[in-house]
């Protein structure tokens, strides 16, 4: 619960940061224009998410006679989550993970590495399986998609601030706004930035929900605790070669070693995590 409210908190001052923007510049057009803009720019990923980020990792699909574990693992817990069972795909690579995408439960698509398949024992299979559902049963890709939308606009409108500032526009007064050019330069520096700490936020707060609801699919938090160590371990061995773009998507974080900040992370920490779920069993 605390972390459905946090995200809509978060979501809630990503929105109040457009309309900040917008009316230190003076006009709601130029609001309006950068939401819209946003929201065409993000309207593919959403759409077509299962189908670029399978692409992107050469992820092959897999039916019950090729890997029956994997697949009887998927639909078992698919069952007891309520879902539709997903399509399963693996992906030829020896560094371990997984994530979850597609644009609603009728269209998910769950895929692990072949290097998770390797690794894990079935209970800990189960619980990075749960986990990936849980994104599948709380809307994760939805999500992540309004966030990244209410960013982009943010950056957009920032964009138009330093132009306008740049041109010698402070906005208009008349209409509420008029931050002046000290103002605009400001919050076009500033608003990326906060835009981004807030879209990271809501992120991690995904992943801490999808433990505990992943947990409550399998009916005890070990495995998953116990698959996250092991996760963490492997992958500083062997990080994967992934696309930024994409880093959020997956149970542990792929960049973790090339990570600078935690507040830029699109993942909480390993060790609070498995903290939380063994603070639940």
């Amino acid at each position: 619960m605390y972390n459905q409210f946090r995200t809509v908190i978060l979501l809630g001052t990503l929105t109040a940061l457009i309309i900040f923007i917008g009316n230190l510049m003076g006009g709601r057009q130029g609001m309006y224009i950068a939401f819209f803009l946003a929201m065409i720019m993000n309207f593919g990923s959403y759409w077509f998410s299962d189908k670029i980020v399978l692409a992107m990792y050469r992820a092959r699909e897999v039916g019950q006679n090729e890997d029956p574990e994997l697949f009887d693992l998927v639909r078992e817990l698919a069952g007891q989550a309520g879902l539709p069972m997903p399509r399963v795909f693996v992906i030829p690579n020896e560094s371990p993970n997984a994530f979850a995408t597609g644009r609603n439960p009728e269209h998910a698509v769950v895929a692990v590495t072949a290097g998770l398949r390797r690794l894990m024992s079935r209970d800990e299979l189960a619980g990075v399986l749960a986990h990936e559902l849980a994104h599948v049963k709380n809307r994760d890709i939805l999500i992540g998609s309004i966030a990244a939308t209410l960013a982009g606009a943010v950056m957009i409108l920032a964009s138009m601030a330093r132009w306008a500032a740049f041109f010698g526009g402070g906005g208009d007064d008349e209409e509420g706004g008029g931050g002046g050019l000290v103002g605009l330069l400001v919050m076009s520096i500033l608003a990326p930035i906060a835009a981004l700490f807030i879209q990271m936020a809501i992120s991690r707060s995904r992943e801490y929900l999808a433990d505990s609801t992943g947990a409550g699919f399998v009916g005890n938090p070990e495995p998953l605790a116990r698959a996250l160590t092991k996760l963490g371990q492997a992958s500083r061995r062997l990080p994967l070669e992934a696309n930024p773009a994409s880093a959020h998507m997956f149970i542990v974080n792929p960049l973790s070693g090339r990570s600078l900040m935690t507040l830029f992370s699109t993942h909480p920490p390993l060790e609070e995590r498995i903290a939380r779920l063994r603070a639940m069993g």
